[in-house]
C-alpha cells in the first residue's frame, strides 16, 4: 500500500532589516533549502551613500530606492512583510512584531544605525541627520527655503543668517554634503534669484578632529580639505559644538567660544546603532557598547545562541589589530553572505567558521570631479578617482533601472550642471528662532 507523504517542511529564516546586510544575505539564499521571510518597516532598499544626493536636489527618492518586493519577485522562497519588530523571545524562537508573531528557526538582526548626538538629543530637530529618504526630502526642502526665505527679506543680518550652512561632522558623509552644497549655491542655483546671489552663502563644516576624512591617509585628507576650499566651504578643524538651536551653533575650541547664527544646521558627527540593539541584547542577556551595539562571536552568532545571527551596525565585530569594523556598507555586505554561507553550512551538519572582513578600500566626493579613494596601497584623488567613485556606486545600486536613472541625471547634471529635484515638499519641520544670534555659553 502506497501512502502519500507531506514533504518536511523548510526551516525558517527570518531575517530584519532591508538593507545592505539583510538584503545580501536573503539573495545569497535563493537556492538553499530553506523558506525566507524578510521583514522590515519600510517597504524598500535604500542606497544609503547616495542620500547626500537627494538632500541636495541632484537625484530624486526613486533613483536610490528599490521596492522590496521587486527585488525578491523571482526568488520563491522568500517572502517580503512590512512590519514593526518590537522584541524577541529568543528561548521560543520567536520574533514580536507589533500586530504579532513569527517563528524562525534562524534569526538574522540587521537594522543598522541611526544618528547619535552624544547626549544632546535636544539637537536633533534643529540639525537633522541623514539616514533615511524623509531626512534627505526635509533637508532638501530646509536648504532651499532657506533661500527663497533670503530673497524675501529686507535684514541684512537675518539674510546673512539664512545663507549660512553649517555641516557638523567632516567624514566622508559630511565632506560629501558640504561639496554638494557648494555645488548647488555656487552653480545650479546661479541666477535663479533677483534679490539675493546664492553664491554669496557660507557653507561651514566643523569637525572636532585635526582633519577632514580622519579616517583616511593624511594624504588625501589634505586633498579633500584643498578641494573644499576650492568650492569656497570654511573648514573649522578641532572645535567642539558645544550648543544647537534654531539661531546657530556654538563651538568651543582650546581658546574660546565662537557663534555661527546660521538657519540650516545639519549633523553628519555620530552614528549608533537602531534601537532594536538594546532589545535583542536584554533578551540574550549581554549589554551593548558605547555605540549600542551587540557583542557577537567570530561566526557573528549571538551568545549561547547560535541560531541567532547579527549584522552590520548593529553588531559589535571586530576585525584585524583587534579594532572594531567601521560601520559601512562593505561590511555589511560581506557579513550577510557570511550569515548565508553559516545558515547553510549547518544545515549541512558543518562547523560554523569565522567571519573575516576583506577590506577593499574607501572613498568620497567632493563636488564635481573631485574625489579620494584608498585602495590599498594605491591612493590617489581628482577627476580619475572622481570616475572611479562614481563607477563603483553605480554598480553597486540594486536594481538595472535605478542604475540607468542614475547614470542619466549624472551624465545631464555634469553637461548641464542642473539638478532635477529641486523641490520643496512636505511642512516646514525646522524650529522657529528668536531674533538673537545664539551666543557662547556663559
Amino acid at each position: 500500500m502506497v501512502t502519500d507523504r507531506k514533504p518536511a517542511p523548510l526551516p525558517r529564516v527570518v531575517i530584519i532589516g532591508g538593507g545592505f546586510g539583510g538584503l545580501t544575505c536573503a539573495r545569497a539564499l535563493r537556492r538553499a533549502p530553506v523558506s525566507v521571510t524578510l521583514v522590515d518597516r519600510s517597504n524598500h532598499h535604500l542606497f544609503q551613500p547616495l542620500l547626500y544626493q537627494v538632500a541636495t536636489g541632484g537625484l530624486s527618492p526613486a533613483n536610490i530606492a528599490a521596492p522590496l518586493r521587486s527585488i525578491f519577485h523571482r526568488q520563491q522562497n522568500a517572502t517580503v512583510l512590512q512590519g514593526e519588530v518590537v522584541g524577541f523571545n529568543l528561548p521560543a524562537k520567536r520574533v514580536l512584531l507589533a500586530d504579532g508573531t513569527l517563528n524562525y528557526d534562524w534569526l538574522v538582526v540587521a537594522t543598522g544605525a541611526t544618528h547619535s548626538y552624544f547626549g544632546k538629543d535636544e539637537w536633533a530637530p534643529a540639525a537633522p541627520g541623514l539616514k533615511t529618504l524623509d531626512d534627505a526630502t526635509d533637508i532638501r526642502a530646509r536648504v532651499l527655503r532657506a533661500f527663497e526665505q533670503a530673497e524675501r527679506i529686507d535684514d541684512l543680518q537675518e539674510q546673512r543668517r539664512l545663507l549660512t550652512f553649517v555641516v557638523v561632522g567632516a567624514g566622508p558623509t559630511g565632506v560629501e554634503l558640504a561639496g554638494a552644497l557648494a555645488e548647488l549655491s555656487r552653480h545650479t542655483l546661479k541666477g535663479d534669484f533677483r534679490r539675493i546671489n546664492p553664491a554669496d552663502a557660507r557653507l561651514v563644516l566643523i569637525e572636532a578632529g585635526p582633519r577632514v576624512l580622519g579616517p583616511y591617509d593624511p594624504t588625501l585628507s589634505a586633498k579633500a580639505a584643498a578641494y573644499l576650499h576650492r568650492l569656497g566651504v570654511t573648514v573649522l578643524t578641532q572645535k567642539t559644538v558645544t550648543r544647537i538651536d534654531a539661531r546657530g551653533v556654538v563651538v568651543r575650541d582650546a581658546a574660546a567660544e565662537e557663534a555661527i547664527p546660521a538657519a540650516t544646521v545639519l549633523w553628519a558627527a555620530g552614528v549608533q546603532s537602531s534601537p532594536l540593539a538594546q532589545r535583542l541584547a536584554e533578551a540574550a542577556g549581554l549589554e551593548t557598547d558605547r555605540a549600542g551595539r551587540v557583542p557577537v562571536g567570530a561566526d557573528l552568532s549571538l551568545g549561547a545562541h547560535a541560531n541567532v545571527l547579527v549584522l552590520g551596525d548593529m553588531a559589535s565585530c571586530v576585525g584585524k589589530g583587534g579594532k572594531p569594523l567601521p560601520g559601512v556598507a562593505p561590511v555589511a555586505i560581506q557579513q550577510g553572505s557570511h550569515a548565508a554561507a553559516m545558515i547553510r553550512r549547518r544545515l549541512r551538519s558543518q562547523p560554523s567558521t569565522p567571519f573575516r572582513y576583506y577590506d577593499y578600500g574607501s572613498m568620497a566626493t567632493i563636488g564635481r570631479s573631485a574625489a579620494v579613494v584608498s585602495m590599498g596601497r594605491l591612493k590617489f584623488a581628482g577627476y580619475f578617482a572622481w570616475l572611479t567613485w562614481l563607477f563603483v556606486h553605480l554598480m553597486q545600486l540594486v536594481s538595472f533601472e535605478n542604475r540607468v536613472l542614475v547614470l542619466f541625471q549624472w551624465a545631464w547634471s555634469y553637461l548641464t550642471r542642473g539638478r532635477s529635484a529641486w523641490l520643496i515638499t512636505g511642512k516646514d519641520t525646522r524650529p522657529t528662532a528668536s531674533a538673537a544670534a545664539p551666543s557662547p555659553t556663559p
